[in-house]
């Protein structure tokens, strides 16, 4: 104890490092504080929006159900869907950005439903937001490469190396506690603001957990990597350049090269082209003869083919057959889009295994659910509470029943399901490697300065 405290004797004689300290533990308490107000703000959000859609929908189906007609209470009622954030969402906001926050559907065609939250400025949504998660990947490995790229070069300087070298004890465990003081300065100025504010929001203690975890390999990572490249016999510009090449080609260059051949080799269509392609599909049938949809509607559906025939003029359930026929028109489509995406996101977790930064954000985008498997997860919870809606109006429509109260009472509701963060423990233990190794080879590289 006494050497550690000997250690940050040394350290708190230099105000650059406790500055540098002081600004990381500023920037990691404002990206927390942004994270967490902007997930408060999600949650009033759907709490405000919960009774106004309520008061909407009774709004919506007053005139239906004076006339009892099953069928305009199917068209104008819009059911709301919410996507309620996770508990540790403000350390990671991820696709949350993009991802609509409610979304309310009608028993029509749902693809064109789905994707209508992707109307966002693609310039605004680029930059991201300033949350947590940054900090930690992009700039938590360069104030550890300002404390740590002149550890062994700055005593060659000024000329303390050799005796250093000669005294007892001055192996590599020397330089490994002074890089351990530093990155453990580091560690606490970034989970300090996460630990107060994981207390003051309750957040669950296995989901607290995998952030600590992941950022302690991911600084264990960047301490290794400063020491190997520090010990060597250069100057200290030289190794501050050589670590800062390494940063930019691990945060920067090699993961934005991985995207953008991912995006290649396996391409995807936008969610706009899939509902525009619906929609073409719902738009033509009013151009086909309604005995022809019928006829596909109950190839896929024979449970209604016993049904009355249409009348001469409009009839609901003939709109809503070829509503669900232009669902069904695109389920290729839908299946394939979701299969490359899934495939990406498969690549891009094997990635995190050779570049920490990319593990690192993988791992806390899974616990915080805000990444592309949480994203489908709302989509496929939206499609089922579509479905029941669906089951639930066709027996009005193809049996011609009238719309009562007692049907408003019986509507199917959606209810969010819990949301999944499971699935990290590759990512972490990929971290965990990548940090053993890169800590054994500024050992070794330590070592080396004692022979």
């Amino acid at each position: 104890m006494s050497l550690i405290v000997h250690e940050w004797r040394l350290l708190a004689r230099a105000p650059l490092a406790l500055a540098a300290l002081a600004l990381l533990l500023l920037l990691s308490s404002l990206s927390v504080w942004s994270g967490a107000r902007e997930i408060a703000r999600q949650q009033a959000t759907l709490a405000r929006l919960a009774p106004l859609q309520q008061h909407d929908l009774a709004a919506q189906l007053r005139k239906p159900l004076t006339q009892g007609d099953a069928g305009s209470a199917a068209y104008y009622g819009q059911h709301a869907t919410a996507n309620p954030p996770a508990p540790t969402a403000f350390l990671a906001l991820g696709l949350r950005d993009s991802a609509p926050l409610v979304l309310r559907v009608r028993a029509l065609a749902l693809q064109s439903q789905l994707h209508e939250g992707e109307r966002v400025n693609p310039e605004l949504a680029l930059a991201g937001r300033f949350d947590w998660a940054f900090v930690l990947v992009y700039l938590a490995p360069l104030f550890l490469i300002a404390l740590l790229y002149d550890l062994v070069s700055g005593e060659r300087r000024a000329g303390r190396l050799a005796t250093l070298l000669a005294l007892p004890g001055a192996g590599p465990r020397l330089w490994l506690r002074r890089a351990a003081l530093r990155a453990a300065l580091v560690a606490l100025a970034l989970l300090l603001p996460v630990l107060v504010a994981s207390v003051l929001l309750g957040t669950p203690v296995a989901a607290l957990a995998t952030a600590v975890l992941a950022t302690l390999a991911y600084l264990a990572f960047w301490s290794g990597l400063a020491l190997a490249v520090g010990s060597r016999g250069r100057s200290p510009a030289a190794h501050a350049t050589a670590l800062m090449g390494c940063w930019a080609l691990l945060t920067l260059v090699l993961p934005t090269l991985a995207h953008t051949a991912l995006q290649r080799a396996l391409p995807a269509a936008q969610g706009v082209e899939l509902a525009l392609a619906q929609r073409e599909l719902v738009h033509g049938a009013w151009d086909q003869p309604r005995e022809q949809t019928m006829e596909r509607f109950f190839a896929s559906h024979p449970q209604w083919r016993d049904t009355a025939p249409l009348p001469a003029g409009f009839h609901w359930k003939w709109y809503f057959a070829f509503q669900q026929l232009g669902d069904e028109g695109v389920a290729q489509d839908v299946q394939a889009w979701r299969a490359a995406l899934q495939a990406r996101q498969r690549w891009t977790e094997r990635l995190g295994w050779m570049l920490p930064g990319v593990g690192v954000q993988t791992a806390l985008h899974r616990q915080a659910a805000t990444d592309l498997a949480a994203q489908l997860a709302y989509q496929d919870a939206v499609a089922d509470f579509h479905a029941q809606l669906r089951g639930f109006f066709y027996p009005y429509l193809f049996d011609d029943r009238s719309f009562t109260v007692d049907a408003i009472a019986r509507m199917p509701q959606f209810q969010a399901s819990p949301v999944s963060t499971q699935g990290t423990a590759a990512s972490l233990l990929a971290l965990g490697a990548a940090g053993a190794l890169a800590l054994l080879a500024g050992g070794l590289a330590t070592r080396r300065l004692r022979l």
